[in-house]
């Protein structure tokens, strides 16, 4: 954990010539603002300055630390901000009603009043925090003013005013018009659109300073340095609520913020002085749990604490800090009944295998004090941007949220960034996640065993689920076709299993896979969920058209019917459905070939080979026999043709959640090799296994470092703090389905089997030659000296990637054609021996540079595993990015690049090699196309620091706005895509058996 200097990272406020006096208003809603204007405060008093500070915050958060009798401490309440029924939720009602009696009713009063009190203490500046009505009342004194924030009430109370009747919409409008008053906003990191203010300056993370160490704090509470705390820090706790011991993993202790003096606690509980400086001990723990605010928020970030937090209801301040939390690797959702019912510890351990990576300045504090004194003596600040557009931009957003259903998660689009100085690269929610954001509880529904992990997708699948329960049919033409068929999918008295599964990253080893290299590759946050039900035949649900089917038929059978969420936005059918009969031939299952067939007839629906699929392979590969009916539900994240492993994630979370549901116990390896046989034999797709592997085998923050012979995961390889990976979008689609992937992979086969050859005639002139030599009386060793057990092994050679580089070169890249036609090879060599591809008899084969790819690949995938333990230097960084560059050309080489991967690498290059000199060197390093090629994602690596997230972004946006021409599929990559960066993933695949 990273612990910033005393001072905040910064010096002091040089003081004018003239003494200033300051009127600093600060909101009614929690300790968050008066935290941070405090910070801004301390710097002004520093600087020789009179600030007023009007709030309701305790007088203790100032006086504690500044004193000073330029502080001024005035109690007055000017707005409510949102008034809470419970710790989670907030009454949206009476936050308008509170703020209508605080603030509209003696409106005139307090204007009068503020204005009056304003010119008495001669103040040069007033600043906000964010109270509409001190903008105005500034204004009627006469004196500029200034608001300080990351959000405004106009964007908050809006979304009440949705819900509780537009008879309320004149307080939004009376904010709005109070805030156009003050002359430009200080906007803090974490911001919400707030169109109201005529101009923007960004200011760094407010954050209060450390006063102790680490080691300090824990010597004070008599807490060792190799115990793991948790600092609860969770005000308005719910009344009689009891901790418990039980709560927390083995050996560890719970800081409580905010207890109340009568509350027991446990042995592994520390009850804290309502007058505990927090910072120090956050910096002291190891993870916070509690409520995402800014201050929360702020300090996690500064600190690198791992924050597990719980959502509350309708503040829709919280997803934009979450947004900003999960983009620096720092936060976890945890489900409110978990909290209430103490199932902390999954939580808890996922939050220390966090690497938070928020490296930007924490100076904001003395930042805004120096643009407030500048502002005082007369200065004018003028932020340079494109005002307009911004306030544009802020009223789109603003009125996005007021269509929306009442209670829905705020969903934040991509060209919304978090901060145009805190460039965000990973992706903020789908259009999944704001229609479906979970609550924190799912009545309908209760989870028997299994762990959602907090992870909100996950969550919002479940919420979907729950949304079909009782879903109204009656007006089929409100509803996709899809979700109507969703609805009556499921028994919802019977259980439902659910399995997740994730897409993934390639960052080194791509189409050397099925030639048995080693390959490095990461899961992304994208995943695939799929819901199961097994059912008697009889009391299925089943569609009318399946209901029609079973009578023709004379009776009841074992009927398997999918819904795929999602095909709208595809060329698919949403629905799938057959007589699980249909897979048999009399006891036995029918031909991996017949089932290919079979789900190739009609185009639209062949998608349901990759789900259907896997029930096949458990009956040809294991003799699983389903007696049962099956009803399946598929929603993914993963989007398709973008190389990131879309199919695979299908399958895996499909045969997981069979496999769950039937109580086979199928190890992840074995679960990943039953799916590849699903995408070869079924789907016909002549991939290798790592992305069923990675889906099925990998972890979050972590590379999967597997040799291909046939799936032997070697290591989960941490990726170093210092390094980062991003995957771009290049908007071109991708399919191993596709004949250039699988021309590639006969060019492969192809030269492996020259190779073998060309090994076995060596071996036999060799082994005539020894035999001749031994004749007259030559020593045997002779035979190991001439390489006899090396060609032996060369001519018996299973995968291409067992061949060094060297060796190659030395004994059989020169006989190696460049071209070669079907027949020819087929005349000379008889077969390739690939059971997942046909040669072509009639068409011309590359064979040099696919067969010479795995070669060197396998040698670059192991070269740059070995310099991710290299000393941090921009050196290790190099050779790691010039490994990625020689993977992606020799993709070229094979006929696997495209126009718009090799922009996108040209881009980075380009980044790379530039003259910068003010700025200390490149952030980006190298790139390289990404799993089956042509099209898809290209894989990125750089400095983990903002210099590359601004780069990236940089990257995509130029190649989004280059001139050269584009398909119009291309064009629908770029533009209608939401997202376009992957990112990793932060949890293993998961089950969870729903009743």
């Amino acid at each position: 954990m990273r612990v910033p200097d005393v001072d905040g990272g910064g010096g002091e406020v040089t003081a004018p010539p003239q003494h200033l006096v300051f009127a600093y208003y600060i909101t009614g809603h929690g300790f968050g603002h008066a935290t941070r204007a405090l910070e801004v405060v301390r710097h002004l008093v520093a600087a020789g300055h009179d600030v007023h500070v009007v709030t309701a915050a305790p007088e203790f958060v100032f006086t504690t630390e500044i004193s000073s009798p330029s502080l001024h401490i005035r109690k007055v309440l000017l707005d409510c901000g949102a008034v809470q029924a419970d710790a989670l939720t907030v009454d949206r009602l009476a936050s308008l009603e509170k703020y209508h009696q605080t603030a509209v009713v003696p409106r005139e009063t307090i204007l009068k009043t503020e204005a009056e009190w304003l010119n008495s203490i001669k103040a040069d500046l007033v600043v906000s925090d964010v109270v509409p009505v001190a903008c105005r009342a500034a204004a009627e004194a006469g004196i500029r003013s200034v608001c300080v924030t990351n959000f405004s009430w106009d964007f908050i109370y809006a979304e009440y005013v949705v819900a509780a009747g537009h008879h309320h919409r004149s307080i939004v409008w009376q904010i709005a018009e109070d805030y156009s008053h003050c002359e430009f906003l200080l906007r803090l990191p974490g911001y919400c659109p707030m169109p109201a203010f005529r101009d923007v300056i960004d200011v760094p993370l407010v954050v209060r300073r450390l006063h102790r160490s680490r080691s300090e704090v824990r010597t004070e509470l008599g807490i060792a340095d190799d115990v793991k705390v948790v600092i609860f820090n969770f005000g308005g706790q719910p009344a009689g609520w009891e901790l418990k011991k039980e709560w927390l993993p083995d050996g560890w202790l719970c800081l409580v913020c905010g207890a109340s003096d009568t509350q027991e606690l446990p042995p592994n509980f520390i009850k804290l002085a309502k007058d505990a400086y927090t910072p120090d001990l956050m910096a002291a723990s190891d993870c916070m749990l509690g409520k995402i605010g800014y201050g929360t928020v702020s300090e996690a970030l500064a600190y690198k604490l791992p924050f597990v937090f719980v959502r509350r209801d309708y503040f829709n301040e919280e997803p934009f800090l979450r947004n900003m939390l999960e983009h620096h690797q720092c936060g976890i959702e945890m489900i409110r009944r978990d909290l209430l019912t103490g199932h902390w510890k999954p939580y808890l351990l996922r939050a220390i295998t966090l690497q938070p990576c928020f490296d930007g300045p924490i100076n904001g504090g003395e930042v805004a004090a120096r643009i407030l004194q500048d502002t005082a003596v007369g200065k004018k600040y003028i932020s340079g941007k494109l005002s307009g557009v911004r306030r544009l931009r802020d009223a789109i957003v603003l009125g996005y949220q007021l269509q929306r259903a009442p209670g829905r998660d705020v969903g934040i689009p991509d060209w919304y960034s978090l901060s145009e100085k805190e460039i965000s690269v990973h992706p903020t929610l789908t259009s999944h996640d704001m229609n479906e954001t979970a609550e924190l509880s799912f009545e309908d529904f209760e989870i028997l065993h299994g762990d959602t992990q907090g992870l909100t997708d996950t969550m919002s699948f479940l919420k979907s689920l729950s949304g079909l329960v009782g879903n109204d049919l009656r007006n089929p033409e409100k509803q996709t076709r899809e979700r109507a068929a969703a609805s009556v999918l499921f028994d919802w008295e019977e259980e439902i299993y659910v399995a997740r599964a994730p897409g993934r990253l390639d960052v080194m080893g791509g189409i050397a896979d099925y030639s048995g290299s080693l390959v490095l590759q990461m899961p992304i946050r994208e995943a695939c969920h799929v819901a199961v039900q097994r059912s008697d035949p009889t009391k299925q649900k089943q569609w009318k058209h399946t209901q029609a089917r079973q009578l023709a038929n004379g009776g009841a059978v074992p009927v398997l019917q999918i819904v795929s969420f999602g095909s709208e936005l595809s060329n698919r059918g949403p629905t799938f459905d057959m007589d699980l009969s249909d897979f048999m031939d009399g006891d036995k299952p029918i031909s991996y070939d017949q089932a290919k067939e079979y789900f190739s007839l009609d185009p639209s629906q062949k998608w349901a080979a990759y789900v259907a699929g896997t029930i096949f392979v458990l009956m040809t590969e294991l003799g699983v026999r389903f007696a049962d009916s099956m009803s399946i539900l598929v929603s993914s994240s993963v989007p398709e043709g973008k190389g990131v492993s879309s199919s695979a994630s299908v399958e895996v979370a499909s045969l997981s959640a069979i496999a769950a549901a039937y109580g086979l116990n199928i190890a992840p390896r074995d679960l990943a090799l039953l799916c590849q046989k699903v995408e070869n034999h079924v789907v016909g797709a002549p991939c290798g296994v790592m992305d069923q592997m990675t889906s099925a085998c990998g972890e979050a923050n972590k590379l999967l470092a597997m040799v291909c012979q046939p799936a032997e995961v070697k290591e989960l390889v941490n990726i170093p703090t210092h390094i980062r990976f991003w995957g771009l979008d290049s908007g071109i689609r991708h399919s191993v389905g596709g004949t250039d992937y699988g021309s590639v992979r006969v060019g492969t086969y192809m030269g492996r089997k020259m190779i073998k050859c060309a090994a076995s005639g060596l071996l036999s002139k060799l082994l005539t030659s020894c035999m001749s030599m031994q004749s007259s009386d030559s020593n045997p060793d002779d035979y190991e000296e001439h390489g006899v057990d090396l060609l032996k092994s060369e001519a018996s050679m299973e995968y291409l990637c067992n061949l060094p580089p060297h060796r190659y070169e030395a004994v059989y890249a020169k006989d190696i054609p460049e071209m070669i036609t079907g027949d020819a090879f087929l005349e000379k060599y008889g077969d390739h021996n690939d059971a997942v591809t046909a040669i072509d008899s009639k068409r011309s084969y590359c064979v040099k540079a696919p067969t010479r790819h795995p070669i060197y690949e396998n040698f670059r995938v192991e070269a740059f595993k070995a310099l991710l333990t290299a000393a941090k230097t921009d050196e290790q960084l190099s050779a790691l990015g010039e490994l990625m560059f020689q993977c992606h050309y020799s993709y070229n080489a094979c006929g696997l690049g495209s126009d718009g991967t090799d922009r996108l690498v040209n881009l980075v290059q380009e980044i790379r090699h530039r003259k910068t000199p003010r700025t200390g060197g490149p952030s980006l390093f190298g790139a390289k196309i990404t799993g089956g090629g042509s099209g898809g994602s290209v894989c990125v690596i750089g400095k983990n620091c903002l210099k590359s997230s601004e780069e990236i972004l940089e990257v995509h946006s130029e190649e989004i706005q280059s001139g050269y021409r584009v398909s119009s599929d291309r064009l629908r990559g770029l533009v209608s895509r939401r997202r376009q960066v992957w990112v990793p993933e932060d949890s293993p695949p998961i089950r969870v058996a729903i009743s």
